[in-house]
């Protein structure tokens, strides 16, 4: 299904148009105009949608997709191949995760069920809908955002993690890629207590911030909630070697995170002033008022799901504590849930971007670090449960209220279609790959499906606030310049050179956005491309010395 999603969600062929699907039309384009333009560009990158800025953004996942590229591999194919084998890592990466820490089949497979058909209540609204109005329930399946698990009018906004994580989010597929062997990890340095693991787990996640920096700050507050547990579960007599086996992989870790969280997120993200106090995620409206009641938030959105999650973490015999400075089995849902619980407190607390959506990446991972522990004590209570009458009732009814949003929504996912880019961007776009060196820069509008930036990987003067605002980033002098060098052409040459500007592209999208003096682009410049609606325009005289290879 994952490999299907990824196929229809990349930019599918239809008639020389390119389609995608609901969930990647709007982040797509993104990670095109990384991967395109990552191509034989100076290191460290710059942004191609705002040149001269620090490319912030964590790049590695997407420049595995560079890599492919390449080596001559076709743009579709690369993102549909890293797509699907990284999902296909993350579903067993998570499998293992839950089998090293239940070792119970039925564990493992309700917890797997759990976490990615996940969606909350949200199918009751649906339902409702459907009662008033007959049609409603076509809507979920034809609607943009309108399935039970995406509906911010709703307040609904506990995404499918496949859905609208997984499939559109590569740099968190990447991340999520990463993670699970860390958790695997970290459970068997605290089981094991050798001083290799504990390295071991240094290594790799030091190596996390610029592949996700969600996952990397994710890991850092499991880490310490199972680092404060781990200290005061052994013996007294332990308690500084346990402390010293984590200063290792901390030490190290940061050794290794430091010049890429100073070179990047710090200055994006801090220095940005993206960071800012926020309760209770996005049921806060922003002036300190909640827009649902914080425990109906929480429950229509996560699901009863939500209720269970205390008795989880507690449930289960208590291990007795060894003579050793390592932990038992039995520790690792109290373990695990307390590192879940240092993510819910500072993502509740703090919004890390613009978007203070984007949160969502924290609390997933916490979610995801208990749900091995949920998957225990289901299976423990549907055996407490033997011998009461309705038992299976009882789990089909709690299994279908967990899923079914998740499910309408996959299905929702599986059937939609929209189209990205019609033949005459995608013909202007080749032809600027294949007839301009990777450091030319095109004049263009700041629509996000823009096929200079996306699809050829060539710097543009501005790029879509879409992207630039939720990253943080200051924009409005490129964009004031941009509006000038479109409508004003002739008095403005001096920025034309300044941003070294060197063709225009200028579609429909162009002409609705700006008052084009389209008339000075035909009298004062070549025409090297013309098709339909979209025209490709160079400035006479013009020869840029090349700044890369």
């Amino acid at each position: 299904m994952s490999g299907y999603l990824q196929y229809t969600h990349t930019l599918r062929q239809v008639g020389g148009t390119l389609h995608v699907g609901q969930s990647t039309y709007g982040d797509l384009c993104l990670h095109l105009g990384i991967a395109t333009s990552l191509r034989d560009a100076a290191y460290p990158p710059d942004y191609s949608l705002l040149p001269g800025t620090l490319l912030g953004y964590p790049f590695l996942g997407d420049s595995m997709v560079t890599t492919m590229l390449l080596f001559g591999s076709d743009l579709t194919a690369s993102f549909i191949v890293t797509g699907t084998l990284m999902m296909a890592l993350v579903y067993m990466g998570f499998v293992i995760f839950c089998w090293e820490f239940t070792h119970s089949r039925a564990a493992t497979v309700l917890a797997t069920v759990l976490m990615f058909i996940n969606g909350g209540l949200g199918f009751l609204y649906a339902l409702d809908g459907v009662a008033k109005d007959a049609t409603a329930f076509r809507a979920i399946f034809t609607g943009f955002y309108k399935t039970p698990t995406n509906q911010p009018n709703l307040n609904l906004r506990w995404s499918n993690v496949i859905c609208d994580m997984m499939i559109p989010q590569r740099t968190l597929l990447t991340g999520w890629m990463a993670l699970l062997p860390a958790l695997c990890l970290l459970m068997n340095a605290t089981r094991e207590g050798k001083l290799s693991t504990f390295a071991l787990l240094g290594l790799w996640a030091g190596a996390m911030p610029m592949i996700h920096t969600h996952s990397f700050l994710a890991l850092g507050l499991i880490s310490a909630g199972a680092m404060a547990y781990a200290i005061l579960r052994v013996p007294r007599g332990y308690r500084l070697q346990v402390l010293g086996r984590f200063a290792l992989y901390g030490g190290i870790a940061l050794i290794l995170a430091a010049p890429q969280l100073l070179t990047w997120s710090v200055p994006q993200t801090v220095h940005g002033g993206s960071m800012r106090w926020r309760f209770n995620w996005v049921n806060n409206q922003g002036n300190g008022r909640l827009i649902d009641g914080y425990c109906w938030f929480w429950i229509k959105n996560v699901g009863l799901i939500w209720l269970m999650m205390v008795p989880a973490a507690l449930s289960g015999k208590r291990a007795r504590p060894r003579m050793a400075p390592t932990l038992r089995r039995e520790d690792m849902r109290r373990m695990f849930s307390l590192g879940a619980l240092c993510i819910y407190i500072v993502a509740e607390l703090v919004q890390f971007q613009p978007n203070a959506y984007d949160n969502n990446k924290l609390f997933y991972v916490a979610y995801m670090a208990v749900m091995p522990a949920m998957g225990l004590f289901l299976v423990e209570l549907w055996d407490r449960l033997k011998g009461i009458r309705g038992r299976t009732i009882l789990a089909a009814v709690f299994m279908l209220a967990s899923t079914l949003s998740g499910a309408l929504t996959i299905a929702r996912e599986v059937v939609s279609d929209y189209n990205l880019f019609y033949p005459q961007a995608v013909h202007a776009a080749r032809y600027v790959e294949e007839n301009t060196p990777m450091d030319t820069v095109v004049l263009t509008g700041r629509e996000h499906n823009n096929p200079i930036a996306a699809l050829a990987g060539r710097d543009i003067v501005c790029g879509s606030e879409s992207y630039l605002y939720f990253h943080g980033i200051s924009y409005f002098t490129q964009e004031r310049d941009m509006r000038m060098m479109f409508e004003e052409p002739g008095d403005n040459l001096a920025l034309l050179d300044r941003y070294r500007v060197e063709y225009v592209y200028i579609s429909s999208y162009e002409r609705a956005d700006f008052d084009l003096d389209e008339a000075w682009f035909n009298t004062n410049c070549d025409t090297v491309f013309a098709e339909g609606d979209v025209c490709l325009y160079r400035k006479r005289g013009v020869h840029w010395n090349s700044t890369q290879n």
